[in-house]
């Protein structure tokens, strides 16, 4: 390596400034000395310091990121030092310094990119990438099989870094909704050959078996092992004249040792409507109490807690449509046009599917089972804050509920929820953290809230913590529904905390109170010029709901607000933005 001389005393002029800054990320590569976020984990003892792995994440729900911390502890366990870090908390220059990378990713939406791996992958898909000829990877990428671009976000960084002549230590894995065994199988593996590589190519010791987490007495709820909770409150917020049923939720945590901050969503496992699954095994033929080959259980049992029977699989889809005989749903499969085979099963649940079929085609209960895809649980964003909700946990959850081919359909876990939880009933639930979706630690900090509906959730929650923590910045929340007199949910809190001052500003809009819809983009326009003194007076920007809509018009809108008021141009107003979502002052919990 050369060094540029440098005079005592002397101002750093630009090639030297250039040099030092490239010197320093690769020094931070191979030092493992953590960035931001970044956590190092120092390798087990005895074991020879070797070139760290970067483990690195882009993640919109915590799965990603838990499967990270989980890499960590499997390289620590083969003497492996490694540093933690989200795609949105390094810059490229330091990524292609780094040699060893794992790199966990989710895939959201219709095949995008978490929030915090889009600027990573903005920069690493441009023209201007370096080439990675010295790093080896690996990509776990995680999705669901619902979705026709499964794990796209892994499969394009994937491709991506082998473009750019970094070497694949380790192929791929693709992990459906279920990941917990096969990324744990994956990640053994996987960091096993880089630690196999590292001893055979840096002359360090061999690899030494994989140390066990430390003990907890907490114990460890999840989906797999969810906490029963007694569900204490049940309340309707809409009014009876809504064309909307929204519930309050309250769930005892007890003795529990459930914790929870605000932001984070809570995980719940539902139990399918008994009246769905009589209409299946009575159109199937089948009765509830049969075995079934494979099945732990009866039919019944698996169709109540085991097997989704709401939202076809596509498995199911192409089996029907090669049984049914029916012209529209063949036109629409076979054309290959996405967005006509998801308009057509708008709407529509498995047993609708079934009926399409005639006598001679329906399927044997084995095969029908086999077509079915695992009950998830439903993630819910936590509206309420541990400071103030004690040992309670609570949501607000809209109770989906429509008729369509002559019969009433209901949402999985929504109607559950409203209609099926008895007194002595316990749901399953557990805790999803979501680290990327906090109040600020600087509770000086102005706060922009945007939730319509629903999506008042979190905001709740950051509302009652800020409010508990004496919290002086200051608090602005944009809500909105369909019509005021039947939809302001919480409108009691809300008004107390206005008159307490916890709440700032709160700007209102009523879609249907007025013959020219009014959404909440529309009253951020109206309030454009205090709403970026607010982003230049350090603001967090915040934003929950439906993201195919809802968030891409709040976004549209921010960017024409940042234009007009801030006097930039519109790749300027993008470039505002980016630096935003860089300084985590722009986040999202969309669904």
């Amino acid at each position: 390596m050369q060094i540029p001389f440098i005079p005592k005393d002397a101002p750093f002029n630009e090639d030297q400034r250039s040099w030092l800054s490239g010197f320093l990320a690769g020094l931070h590569s191979r030092l493992a000395m953590p960035v931001g976020q970044g956590q190092a984990v120092a390798p087990q003892a005895g074991a020879q310091a070797s070139l760290p792995v970067n483990i690195l994440y882009g993640t919109q729900t915590g799965n990603a990121e838990g499967l990270a911390n989980d890499a960590a502890e499997v390289a620590r366990g083969l003497g492996l030092s490694s540093v933690v870090q989200g795609l949105d908390d390094i810059d490229l220059d330091a990524f292609a310094a780094m040699v060893n990378v794992v790199i966990v990713v989710s895939t959201y939406g219709e095949g995008e990119m978490p929030d915090n791996a889009q600027l990573f992958w903005d920069a690493l898909s441009a023209d201007t990438a370096p080439r990675l000829e010295s790093m080896t990877f690996c990509v776990l990428a995680l999705g669901d099989t619902g979705y026709d671009d499964f794990c796209q976000a892994g499969k394009l960084i994937d491709m991506r870094l082998e473009q750019l002549g970094a070497q694949r230590i380790a192929d791929r894995i693709d992990c459906d909704i279920d990941f917990e065994d096969p990324a744990a199988n994956w990640l053994n593996d996987s960091l096993g050959k880089v630690s196999a590589s590292s001893s055979s190519g840096a002359g360090v010791a061999t690899t030494v078996a994989p140390a066990s987490k430390p003990k907890s007495d907490k114990p460890g709820w999840s989906r797999k092992n969810p906490y029963r909770a007694e569900l204490q409150v049940n309340r309707r917020l809409s009014g009876e004249g809504s064309s909307k049923e929204i519930r309050h939720y309250e769930f005892a945590l007890g003795d529990s040792g459930v914790e929870y901050q605000a932001g984070d969503a809570l995980g719940v496992m539902p139990v399918n409507d008994p009246v769905l699954i009589s209409g299946l095994l009575e159109r199937l033929g089948g009765k509830a109490d049969a075995d079934v080959k494979g099945l732990d259980g009866s039919v019944g049992e698996a169709l109540t807690s085991k097997f989704e029977i709401s939202t076809p699989s596509r498995d199911l889809v192409a089996e029907i449509e090669r049984r049914a005989g029916d012209e529209e749903l063949t036109h629409v499969v076979h054309h290959g046009d996405k967005e006509a085979l998801d308009a057509w099963l708008w709407g529509k649940d498995v047993l609708d599917l079934v009926q399409l079929l005639p006598e001679g085609q329906l399927p044997d209960l084995e095969t029908f089972i086999s077509l079915l895809k695992p009950l998830q649980h439903r993630a819910y964003s936590i509206s309420s804050s541990p400071l103030v909700a004690g040992d309670s946990v609570h949501l607000t959850v809209a109770s989906v509920r429509y008729s369509g081919n002559g019969r009433v359909h209901g949402g999985v876990c929504s109607t559950y929820l409203a209609d099926r939880v008895g007194d002595d009933d316990r749901p399953g639930i557990f805790v999803s953290p979501n680290k990327a979706f906090r109040v600020p630690e600087d509770t000086d900090r102005p706060v922009i809230m945007v939730g319509p509906g629903t999506g008042i959730a979190p905001f709740r929650a950051f509302l009652q913590e800020r409010q508990a923590t004496g919290a002086k910045g200051r608090n602005w929340l944009f809500f909105g529904d369909q019509h005021k007199a039947h939809d302001f949910i919480y409108e009691d809190e809300l008004a107390a905390m206005v008159d307490q001052g916890v709440l700032s500003r709160m700007d209102l809009a009523f879609s249907r109170d007025q013959d020219q819809k009014i959404y909440v983009q529309h009253r951020m326009k109206e309030n454009g010029k205090d709403l970026f003194a607010w982003l230049e007076d350090g603001g967090y920007f915040y934003v929950c709901g439906d993201a195919l809509r809802m968030a891409k018009d709040v976004d549209q809108a921010l960017h024409e607000v940042i234009t007009e008021h801030g006097g930039k141009s519109p790749d300027e107003a993008e470039d505002y933005v980016a630096t935003l979502k860089r300084e985590k002052r722009y986040l999202r919990d969309v669904y």
